[in-house]
């Protein structure tokens, strides 16, 4: 058995394996890029090597500094996490070759399920069923919508749903761009899209003695971008229809089978309203949704993948699924705007938590003894890459945490998981809470109807309502005011005599709140039914239309966080005099994220109109057109391709035609 791992990835999937390492009685070591110098994954180690530079190309890319870091470090075992090097068949040669043990399935097995081409034609031939792929010059106006796909990589990069044939040749061009960028591979391919299709993937486990085990499936199917945003294990789908599952678990062994895998990987179908489905890829490694299958098995899936990297045997059958769990990702994003990576400090991350009392995690340990099921005690679980103090870059992906529920009953484990999130207090940058929030209380949702196009149906969410922004901007502005107060505690704003009321404006969005209120010997004088309770600097109760109510206010350099039972809401001050250097001239285009220009469309002095794309960023592994705000012409153009631009950047400007 080895005794210390190098972990060769970042964040909550490195501090996850650290978590069972740790369990295991093993050392670890983490690598970390110079933008990740402060991350909590890097003091949870044992021992850390530094990968100089940022991007993921410098530091979590560069096979050979990871394999010379374990080396230095003394690992004799490197696991690759989920992401970046993770399915890089040369990356585990290389591990292999410096005399170290990978834990991972065989090279072989990675290079095979690598070009998603290759991998459906081996997967036909094992009998698992398959879309039929197209050629470009196959695509007919019958075959409509199609899915453009990169061969190689994953994650959403380089996927185009073209509905149209004249869009399709500039949808190749730039899907083949960017899997270029991404995987180093600028490969694609065109399959039949299935518009309200369902993810449902098998989570499998195979051990170097010939057992394959189908651990349960998952449902994945509300995705944005291609990418997944709410997991859940078993899946709505199968359990409405008895048949599928046994059907699902052998399309999955045949897979596993077929390639001579060993380790934890997953095998992903797309699926129809009548549980018809097909392959769509396999994952040779931890998938980012592995926690819903560990809390309806009671497995601890890292521990299996080090007792098998080590040999070990697994019992004949896996444990049963037992209750219900849900995972959400808590993005740093704005869904309304377009799902917009969020960048800067995380100044506070609280996600409540309910443990329950653990009856072991049937792992390597418990090989001999047999397999048992689950827990099932309600229990929220947050794996997270962040903590108070974390910033949030633009060279990674826009993932803070992972939060899990489960239980007996999936309609509880809804409503557990969505309290959880609404009492959670994160500060900083904006995130998808309150739309996650949404979706786990949507009536289709709890339906089950969770197929691909859940957005294109429902919508992203609903705004804050604009009567909760104003009664925190309130609150925010009392307690701004509460902390103002002298030495003789008068509050700040009062006066002996009748006097002007207080103002201060806030802006949330694109929209500025101005709040005007008096402190009289009467008590709050404000817009609506609003009474003064007490106040604080960091705790305001009002009484709203007769219903009392508590504010908590955090007030950080530039920001103000208030936290309530009618949400939570994030307000910038806005200055009454502001700084005419920090004005930007009329029809300028700004960077919206800290990122890299990937691509300039237009020159000085070309004419465009309204909405047209001129330029394209990409921050946080998705690529951000930026289009011109007016018609005009190009009057200044500050970037070019692969430049890096800070958010707020003026990128070009528009100006009128002369």
């Amino acid at each position: 058995m080895f005794t210390t791992v190098l972990v060769a990835n970042r964040g909550e999937i490195a501090r996850r394996i650290f978590r069972t390492a740790r369990s295991s009685g093993l050392s670890t070591v983490a690598v970390y890029s110079t933008a990740d110098a402060r991350m909590p994954f890097v003091d949870e180690a044992d021992a850390a090597v530094e990968l100089p530079g940022n991007t993921p190309g410098e530091t979590y890319l560069r096979v050979e500094l990871i394999v010379e870091a374990a080396m230095r470090a003394g690992a004799d075992a490197v696991h690759p996490g989920y992401g970046f090097l993770s399915e890089n068949a040369g990356f585990a040669r290389a591990v292999i070759d410096a005399g170290l043990t990978w834990i991972g399935p065989p090279v072989d097995a990675i290079s095979s399920m690598g070009s998603k081409i290759e991998a459906k034609k081996l997967m036909a031939a094992a009998g698992v069923p398959v879309l039929a792929e197209l050629t470009p010059a196959e695509v007919s106006a019958d075959d409509l919508p199609v899915l453009v796909k990169a061969s190689a990589g994953g994650g959403g990069r380089g996927m185009r749903v073209v509905s149209r044939l004249e869009d399709l040749a500039a949808e190749i061009d730039a899907a083949s761009a960017e899997a270029l960028s991404a995987f180093g591979d600028g490969t694609v391919f065109c399959e039949r899209y299935l518009a309200a299709g369902h993810h449902v993937e098998v989570q499998i486990v195979a051990d170097q003695h010939g057992t394959i085990w189908a651990v349960g499936e998952r449902e994945c199917s509300i995705q944005r971008r291609h990418q997944k945003v709410v997991e859940e294990a078993p899946s709505p789908l199968v359990e409405r229809i008895p048949s599928m599952r046994s059907e699902l678990y052998e399309a999955a062994r045949k897979a596993a089978a077929a390639i001579n895998y060993v380790g934890a990987g997953t095998v992903e179908f797309l699926a129809d309203d009548a549980g018809r489905f097909y392959f769509l890829e396999m994952n040779t490694r931890l998938q980012v949704e592995h926690p819903v299958t560990e809390e309806t098995t009671g497995l601890d899936l890292v521990e299996l993948q080090f007792a098998v990297a080590a040999g070990e045997q697994l019992p004949a059958d896996p444990p049963r699924t037992v209750g219900h769990a849900i995972e959400v990702r808590l993005y740093a994003e704005d869904p309304l705007n377009d799902w917009a990576p969020q960048t800067g400090t995380l100044h506070r991350f609280a996600v409540e938590q309910l443990e329950r009392v653990e009856r072991g995690r049937p792992g390597a340990a418990a090989f001999a003894a047999g397999v048992r099921g689950a827990a099932q005690a309600p229990r929220v679980r947050v794996d997270s890459g962040v903590e108070d103090g974390s910033e949030v870059t633009p060279y990674y992906d826009a993932m803070l945490a992972k939060v899990i529920a489960c239980g007996a009953d999936r309609a509880a484990v809804a409503r557990q998981l969505a309290g959880a999130l609404e009492r959670s207090r994160i500060h900083g940058p904006g995130t998808n809470r309150d739309l996650l929030v949404w979706i786990l209380r949507h009536p289709a949702f709890l339906a089950g109807d969770t197929d691909t196009g859940f957005f294109d149906e429902h919508g992203v969410g609903e705004k804050l309502d604009d009567g909760v922004v104003r009664v925190s901007a309130l609150a925010a502005a009392l307690g701004d005011a509460a902390g103002r107060v002298g030495p003789v505690r008068v509050p700040s704003g009062w006066r002996n005599l009748r006097s002007q009321s207080q103002r201060k404006s806030f802006r949330v969005g694109d929209t500025v709140h101005d709040v005007e209120y008096r402190l009289t010997r009467d008590g709050l004088v404000a817009e609506g039914n609003v009474q003064l309770v007490e106040s604080g600097p960091t705790r305001v109760v009002l009484r709203v239309d007769g219903v009392r109510r508590v504010f908590d206010v955090a007030s950080y350099e530039g920001l103000i966080c208030v936290d309530s039972a009618l949400g939570s809401v994030s307000l910038t001050p806005v200055e009454r005099f502001a700084d005419p250097a920090l004005q930007v001239a009329a029809g300028s285009l700004v960077a919206p994220m800290p990122g890299t220009v990937i691509r300039v469309g237009v020159q000085i002095g070309d004419k465009v109109t309204q909405g047209q794309p001129l330029l394209w960023l990409e921050a946080m592994k998705m690529e951000h057109t930026i289009a011109a705000p007016v018609d005009g012409v190009v009057g200044e153009l500050k970037v070019e391709a692969g430049q890096q631009v800070e958010v707020g950047a003026v990128l070009a400007v528009v100006g009128e035609e002369a």
